[in-house]
């Protein structure tokens, strides 16, 4: 058994899983075994309730509209939860879907307005008969770091002063095509629309949040090791 133990949840792990996005969870396994660390994961869907102190990270992928939809009308149940585990600056991965259902509202590819969380203050417009699709990278620019991907969405999202981009666009669209960026950062909550999935090629955001996730879980051990480690790439 290694070191030490994180609990993750999927949410909506059974209905929102287009892209291959369930991946990162594989990721994020592949990398915490080099920090000595095992990840157990439980799918948290329509009738589930999500504890917040029980999960150390969670993952939040994306579906078609109309599994998000459903996914809509369940999620304000688990609001309060999901508020508590973000303003406790646990680590949460939100991908395209998941990303626009935290925010304020979405509009769907048939023009109906779709309503979020309103957790982080961002909101999704549509797009007629176009999409932003292909090779992605962008710059963290406050760690300098290069995130490669790829990005297959027909939203443009707007983020909130209360966010971060996760990076600023080198090349490919990003957010919405016109601000240059790409994703959004609250507290400890990663945004973004990289599809890939994102993880499998930017280990050093899944360290982040693996580091993160350790040190709020076991605050009194020596995470020296995991933090100097160098991340191999999955491929």
């Amino acid at each position: 058994m290694a070191q030490y133990q994180l609990n993750l949840a999927h949410l909506y792990g059974d209905l929102l899983n287009t892209y291959g996005d369930i991946g990162n969870i594989t990721a994020l396994k592949y990398y915490a075994q080099q920090m000595d660390t095992d990840i157990n994961v439980d799918v948290i869907s329509l009738d589930n309730d999500f504890n917040a102190d029980h999960y150390d990270l969670a993952f939040f992928g994306g579906g078609q509209d109309y599994e998000q939809t459903i996914v809509s009308k369940d999620i304000p149940n688990k609001q309060a939860e999901i508020e508590k585990f973000i303003l406790a600056d646990k680590p949460m991965l939100a991908i395209c879907g998941g990303y626009q259902l935290l925010g304020h509202y979405y509009i769907g590819a048939n023009g109906e307005k779709i309503p979020g969380i309103g957790l982080l203050d961002h909101y999704t417009l549509s797009q007629d008969n176009h999409r932003f699709i292909g090779d992605i990278t962008i710059k963290n620019e406050e760690t300098g770091e290069i995130y490669h991907g790829f990005e297959n969405h027909n939203g443009r999202t707007f983020i909130g002063a209360s966010e971060r981009p996760l990076g600023i666009v080198i090349s490919g669209n990003g957010n919405n095509g016109e601000d240059q960026t790409e994703g959004a950062i609250f507290h400890h909550t990663y945004c973004s629309y990289f599809h890939g999935p994102i993880l499998t090629r930017n280990g050093e955001l899944a360290k982040r949040m693996l580091l993160q996730a350790l040190k709020l879980k076991y605050p009194t051990a020596d995470l020296t090791p995991a933090a100097q480690l160098v991340i191999q790439p999955t491929f």
